[in-house]
């Protein structure tokens, strides 16, 4: 059960970093310290919206592996 929580963690990982780094592609740091262009509260549409929800879904699924992964370890 182990082997397969750390196979699972691995893959998460992945997928977590991947979504990540495809939504702040084309960014910049202009953008993170306030020198945007003027496109703070822009509403997200289409695959943009459904990538910055899967990377809350991997984000929950990663950190739900953790806690499962130590809760079997003791």
């Amino acid at each position: 059960m182990t082997r397969i929580l750390a196979i699972a963690q691995i893959v998460l990982a992945v997928l977590l970093v991947t979504a990540i780094l495809l939504q702040s592609k084309g960014t910049g740091l202009g953008g993170v310290f306030g020198g945007g262009e003027g496109n703070v509260y822009r509403t997200k549409r289409g695959a943009e919206k459904v990538l910055f929800i899967g990377t809350i879904v991997f984000a929950i699924l990663f950190f739900g592996a953790a806690f499962a992964s130590l809760l079997i370890r003791r």
